[in-house]
């Protein structure tokens, strides 16, 4: 049997559109390819996000603000130095982008000037860190996204 070139180009057409709808398919239906909004309560979060900016800002205001430290033990936010702790209120909220059975959220307690997050809580790869705080009736926020 011998093909012309019409029936080629008609031949490739039809494969190029199998291998298209055989990954949208794939795409759609396998679990390892979950494609979910960041968060469920989406358009929530948009709305409290000028609360956010604000507490930004208030955050740059600081003369020292926190800052991070990867140890053997695991992740260090260390917190201002002159600040009293224990007016020191708020939680944490570790978000893992790839996989959201891996995200936590814990509150701060502090004895020292630092919070230690223990290595076997976190996995290799990007995290994004959130630090919701509060001293003195003041709202503060520290986002960073690290590669652990």
């Amino acid at each position: 049997m011998k093909i012309n070139w019409g029936t080629g180009i008609v031949l490739a057409f039809i494969g190029f559109i199998g291998f298209i709808m055989y990954f949208i398919i794939t795409i759609n239906v396998d679990d390892k390819f979950d494609h979910d909004l960041v968060t469920e309560d989406y358009y929530a979060e948009e709305l409290k996000y000028q609360e956010d900016i604000d507490k930004l800002h208030n955050a740059k205001n600081l003369n020292e603000n926190i800052s991070y430290k990867r140890t053997t033990e695991g992740l260090l936010l260390v917190f201002p130095k002159n600040i009293d702790l224990s007016k020191i209120t708020g939680h944490v909220f570790l978000y893992r982008p790839s996989n959201k059975q891996l995200d936590f959220d814990t509150v701060i307690s502090l004895s020292n000037h630092y919070l230690l997050i223990p290595d076997k809580r976190l996995v290799d790869g990007r995290w994004n860190i959130k630090v919701d705080w509060q001293y003195n009736g003041q709202s503060y926020l520290y986002k960073e996204t690290i590669h652990y």
